[in-house]
C-alpha cells in the first residue's frame, strides 16, 4: 500500500471517529422519533392549525414525520386518498389514554395532494 492511500484512509477513519462521537449517527437514527415533549396536549394545539389545501410538505412541517400513511382508491389517474396517521399516548389527566389523529389528502392531479380532512379517534 503506497504511503498516499494509508494516509487517506486514516484520515477517513478518524473522520468517522469524530463522526461518531460528536453523535452524527444517532441523530439519523432518531430521525423518525417523536421531539421530546410532544404529547397528546401538543398534538391538539398544533393540529388547530390544519386547513383544508394544505400540501403534505406544510402538514409536515406542522405535526412532523407520520407514525403510518396509507393509499387507497387509485383507480384513475388523479383518484385517489391518501391518509398519514400520527399517534400519540397520554394525555393531561391520564397516560394511558391514546389518540390518533388521521389527515386525509386527495389528489385531483398525480403527485398534487392536498388536505381533504381529518379527525381524531380514541382508543
Amino acid at each position: 500500500m503506497n504511503p498516499a492511500a494509508l494516509r487517506f484512509m486514516l484520515f477517513v477513519l478518524l473522520v468517522a471517529v469524530l463522526g461518531t462521537v460528536a453523535g452524527w449517527p444517532s441523530r439519523g437514527l432518531a430521525e423518525g422519533a417523536r421531539p421530546a415533549g410532544t404529547s397528546r396536549a401538543v398534538a391538539e394545539r398544533a393540529a388547530v392549525d390544519l386547513r383544508e389545501g394544505m400540501t403534505p410538505e406544510e402538514v409536515r412541517g406542522l405535526l412532523g414525520k407520520p407514525w403510518r400513511t396509507a393509499l387507497a382508491g387509485t383507480g384513475g389517474a388523479g383518484a385517489g386518498t391518501l391518509r398519514w396517521t400520527y399517534n400519540w399516548i397520554g394525555s393531561p389527566t391520564s397516560s394511558s389514554s391514546e389518540r390518533i389523529l388521521n389527515v386525509d389528502f386527495n389528489a385531483k392531479t398525480a403527485e398534487q395532494w392536498s388536505v381533504s380532512g381529518w379527525n381524531w379517534s380514541a382508543y
